[in-house]
This record gives C-alpha cells, structure tokens and sequence, in this order.
C-alpha cells in the first residue's frame, strides 16, 4: 500500500525511524474550528508538509502531495540512468509466445 494510515490495523511505516507494525491509537482533538489528530514522529512526516486527505466510509486515508515537477524530474534522472546502463551487447533474450489461458466465469 503507497499511504498509511493510522486506523489501518496493520499499516507499515519505515522511512527514518525503522518500521511501525503496531496499530496506532489516538483520539481527535478540537484545534479552532477545525478537528485535528497528531501523528507519532514514527510516521516520517515533516512539519509543513501538505497532505491529502481521502475518506471512504470508515477509512481516512493521508497522503504526502509530491511536486508534480520534482515527480517528473526523478522520472528524467531514472530513465536517463536506464538508457546509460544500454542493451545487453549480446541482445535481448528472445522469448516464447505466451497465450493466456481461457478461464470461465471471468
């Protein structure tokens, strides 16, 4: 799973403080007019950082937004370093056919 969420009953989280397997209990407090949770710092996530937030019945997912920029520029470095290892200099294995096989009820 990409996010974690602490009402996840098995949510893994390892970033800088090791992994997480225990279930995370807190309660939400009042903060202004707003309702607001706080997180163990066993959860990696700076302060300031801008979150997403998705709610689907019971379930509240936090996610960390990502600059669209700085995604596409990660995605320029990985594919530049791909095209730097090269081909095989004996080619690529060839590979037999696969059929997929036919399987009721789908």
């Amino acid at each position: 799973m990409s996010s974690s969420c602490a009402t996840l009953p098995n949510h893994r989280i390892s970033r800088i403080y090791g992994t997480m397997t225990k279930p995370i209990h807190t309660r939400a407090f009042k903060s202004g007019n707003s309702v607001a949770v706080r997180l163990p710092k066993g959860f990696a996530i700076p302060a300031g950082a801008e979150l997403e937030l998705d709610k689907s019945g019971d379930t509240v997912t936090i996610t960390l937004t990502r600059d669209p920029a700085e995604a596409q520029r990660r995605m320029r470095e990985t594919f530049a370093a791909m095209k730097a290892i090269g081909t095989p200099a004996d080619g690529v294995q060839a590979r037999p056919a696969f059929e997929a096989p036919i399987r009721k009820g789908l």
